[in-house]
């Protein structure tokens, strides 16, 4: 069955083209602020809507993939795939860092590698295009100060793959 809440994340999703994230209730305010400001993402805030504000994980993974929004969390609940399937999911970004100055540059740096890999400069001031399809569908990544992707990964180095996991 069709909702308006489907319908809209469909038509939004071709219109924004910035990335759409919906940023959980334990993402820092300030932390939703630098990715509306700085990286210029599309942040559906739960804290914002009272309806969403004390909904259970089950629900923030549910309306994530309903909307057509990449889920963001500091939450590591959300990596368990029992509960949170990634293959039904949107994308989950887990991010973990020290305090919010690393989680900002944690997510400068996904904004550059993930959502606008190959892309080309924008043209005349657009920051619009193809930026807000979601990169992460059916996926999860675990990122911390350390992660990098396979092609950046200096090959003398071992640590976490993309997906969080021990390599």
């Amino acid at each position: 069955m069709r909702t308006l809440s489907t319908e809209l994340g469909n038509v939004a999703r071709h219109v924004s083209g910035r990335p759409r994230v919906y940023a959980d209730a334990n993402v820092p305010a300030g932390l939703v602020s630098f990715m509306r400001t700085a990286l210029r993402w599309d942040v559906l805030f739960v804290v914002e809507h009272d309806d969403l504000r004390r909904a259970r994980d089950g629900e923030h993974y549910r309306m994530a993939r309903q909307l057509h929004r990449t889920l963001i969390t500091l939450d590591h609940d959300y990596l368990d795939d029992r509960r949170f399937p990634a293959s039904e999911g949107p994308g989950v970004l887990v991010v973990s860092a020290p305090d919010e100055s690393g989680l900002a540059k944690l997510l400068a740096r996904i904004d550059r590698l993930l959502f606008h890999a190959g892309q080309q400069a924008p043209a005349h001031g657009d920051v619009e295009g193809p930026a807000a399809e979601l990169p992460l569908r059916g996926q999860k990544l675990h990122a911390h100060p350390d992660w990098m992707v396979p092609a950046e990964r200096p090959r003398h180095r071992r640590g976490r793959s993309a997906m969080g996991r021990e390599s």
